[in-house]
């Protein structure tokens, strides 16, 4: 990659776009060519926006982190917004990248975009073989779409305007700016939170949701960073290679689970929280287990270097923080 080149980073303010410009930054690339806009400055929902926004600014590569998240409860409440939201910023960002003759773009989906059902460990090929999850599917759908996106410009335009558009799937991502709201984060910031305030409180019990048995895989927010940028430089060649022109994405794991049990154990033992864990079993479990399969990055030369446990120290400074 040429590090004089203008680098748009969509999202650049949330977990996953912000440890991309560090990646960026480490790798040495001038904060004068990542260019950002914070949502005051450009609502990405709005087509005439962004393309005002490309052709002023005039980027040559694109990574699309930006996206409305949330939490099983958001997605069921606001069902509307989330498809609605995603879509158009994700639309409104392939379509001026392409107008605006950006040749590279790297477009961040979900692991929520594979069915409920899919075989353990879910390789990329399964997807739209089965039922969503219901309660994040508004959201599953327009990530999708996202991929599809990539995929139909590469197919009408590849060749004709030199275009290559690639999708990476993060599975359960937790590290620095993530979201610890006690009521609607992920499971990592969330017992970060809980743990901590109840050694500080003395609390001599902690409960946790459901009976610890689910195994869930977590990928450190810098590795993705690194995976990301990783995958956006590789050759198209080799791109090409390991992927095909209707099935381009690639998976990105750490290639390892974990129960919730022994998850919460190791976040009490992070935090010094040295009270009881009880898992309350009147809660529910969700799917017992999600790992992807990571063998398509492996082959591409990528590979995880954070573990859980220096990943859980770097976001428990970042939550005392």
């Amino acid at each position: 990659m040429e590090t004089e080149e203008k680098i748009y980073v969509a999202g650049h303010r949330g977990m996953v776009g912000s440890a991309i410009v560090r990646q960026l930054l480490k790798q040495g690339h001038s904060s004068q060519n990542i260019v950002t806009a914070t949502h005051s400055d450009l609502d990405l929902t709005d087509q005439a926006a962004v393309r005002s926004f490309f052709k002023e600014n005039k980027p040559r590569q694109v990574y699309l982190a930006a996206a409305k998240v949330g939490g099983i409860y958001a997605n069921n409440t606001y069902p509307a917004d989330f498809i609605y939201n995603n879509l158009m910023i994700q639309a409104n960002i392939i379509d001026a990248a392409f107008k605006n003759n950006v040749k590279k773009l790297l477009f961040l989906g979900s692991s929520c975009i594979y069915p409920k059902h899919a075989e353990n460990p879910i390789s990329e090929s399964a997807l739209l073989t089965g039922t969503l999850e219901p309660t994040n599917e508004p959201y599953a759908i327009a990530k999708i779409a996202g991929i599809k996106l990539c995929e139909s410009y590469n197919r009408q335009y590849g060749q004709s305007h030199d275009i290559d558009y690639r999708s990476v799937m993060p599975t359960n991502l937790y590290g620095p700016g993530d979201n610890y709201h006690p009521d609607n984060s992920h499971v990592i910031p969330g017992l970060i939170r809980r743990f901590h305030e109840a050694k500080t409180n003395n609390t001599p019990e902690v409960k946790v949701w459901g009976s610890g048995k689910p195994r869930r895989e977590f990928l450190f927010v810098d590795d993705m960073a690194s995976a990301s940028v990783h995958v956006m430089n590789l050759a198209k060649s080799t791109y090409d290679q390991h992927t095909q022109s209707t099935l381009s994405h690639i998976n990105v794991g750490s290639g390892n689970d974990i129960t919730i049990k022994e998850l919460a154990h190791k976040i009490a033992e992070v935090t010094g929280y040295s009270g009881r864990i009880e898992f309350d079993h009147s809660k529910p479990d969700g799917t017992l287990r999600k790992l992807m399969d990571n063998s398509r990055i492996l082959n591409l030369g990528w590979q995880a270097s954070v573990t859980l446990e220096d990943g859980l120290k770097s976001s428990l400074e970042d939550y005392l923080k």
